[in-house]
């Protein structure tokens, strides 16, 4: 599947292409719902490929499209810091996407430690990779959900990362882990805090974006576990990896300081009710209506949480392209091919 926005002649966004042609290019997680589109473009820039996945995952794009024919791949656990170390000593890495972390809320309410000992001991380990073996441009996957809940709404970059859940403490961590190295040991590294993402490939039906359509196609009224009335702000696949590509651009062509965090947003957020009623729009199934399961806000959860992404256009010339009608229907076609 292509989808034409903001891919062509950019490379690092608004850059010719050939900054990245015969690149190393090292992706954690690449099996995972972002980094399997990263890997993918990474792939139409004619760059060399390595990656690091732990399982398959049967719905992934990494998996449908068959990106691993095309890729180095390693296997094994971000924990594992001989593996971490062993494969930037042995291959000369120029940009890394660290994506892997262990994302599904519920998980890391149930079962902290793991979540935590992957998404932050991972985080240190790729990070002494980095600092002992050298790269030209880390591009390193936080999250709004690293700032904690904030009253100042849209939450821009100076507000205080104040997470109290786990996998929330777990990305704030991370985030200050890698601005730490970036400016301790002068490393060139950038963090991500995005907005959710959505599209193409997400097989964590716990999210609203994949269940929802998934209930859909199966015939089913759509849950919602809150109230529906928590906003949030959602954010295409296709402008997540026009981000990462900017960021680790501007590194590569040291056009921002390192340690720099950027939030990615459309800076339009829309409750949980209103994104699952323009989803079964989209499907043509009107006898289908959501059912609401919870009271107020999920426990453990944000209740109102949208970002600023003016930083990223004037640091960055970064954009979002796509509305937010046309990703869901590009989405919700991909999941009634592939479910």
């Amino acid at each position: 599947m292509s989808f034409g926005k903001g891919i062509g002649q950019l490379g690092g966004y608004g850059k010719k292409m050939n900054i990245w042609r015969n690149k190393v290019v090292f992706i954690t997680g690449a099996n995972g719902f972002l980094g399997g589109h990263l890997v993918k473009r990474a792939l139409s820039y004619k760059t060399k490929v390595i990656v690091l996945i732990k399982e398959d995952i049967r719905l992934s794009l990494f998996k449908v499209e068959n990106l691993g024919s095309k890729c180095q791949i390693y296997k094994g656990d971000l924990s594992n810091s001989k593996l971490i170390d062993s494969i930037f000593k042995n291959n000369k890495i120029d940009v890394c996407f660290h994506m892997a972390a262990q994302t599904i809320v519920g998980i890391a309410n149930n079962s902290p430690t793991g979540t935590l000992k992957t998404n932050i001991q991972g985080t240190w380990n790729m990070l002494e990779a980095v600092r002992n073996f050298g790269v030209k441009a880390m591009v390193v996957a936080s999250s709004d959900k690293a700032y904690g809940e904030h009253k100042k709404l849209p939450y821009k970059e100076d507000a205080p990362l104040i997470a109290l859940n786990p996998y929330d403490a777990s990305k704030s961590c991370t985030d200050i882990l890698s601005r730490t190295y970036a400016n301790t040991y002068k490393l060139p590294i950038a963090v991500t805090r995005c907005a959710n993402i959505y599209g193409p490939g997400d097989s964590n039906f716990s999210r609203i974006v994949p269940d929802t359509c998934r209930a859909i196609i199966n015939g089913k009224n759509p849950v919602i576990r809150s109230d529906g009335t928590p906003l949030r702000d959602y954010v295409f696949v296709e402008d997540i990896v026009n981000a990462y590509f900017a960021l680790a651009g501007s590194l590569l062509n040291k056009r921002i300081m390192f340690g720099e965090a950027f939030n990615f947003g459309v800076d339009k957020p829309i409750s949980v009710i209103a994104l699952v009623k323009k989803i079964i729009n989209i499907s043509g199934n009107l006898r289908l209506t959501p059912e609401i399961k919870g009271r107020g806000k999920i426990k453990g959860e944000i209740d109102k949480q949208y970002l600023s992404s003016v930083k990223a256009k004037r640091i960055l010339g970064w954009s979002p392209k796509w509305r937010l009608e046309e990703g869901l229907k590009i989405t919700y076609r991909w999941y009634k091919d592939h479910l």
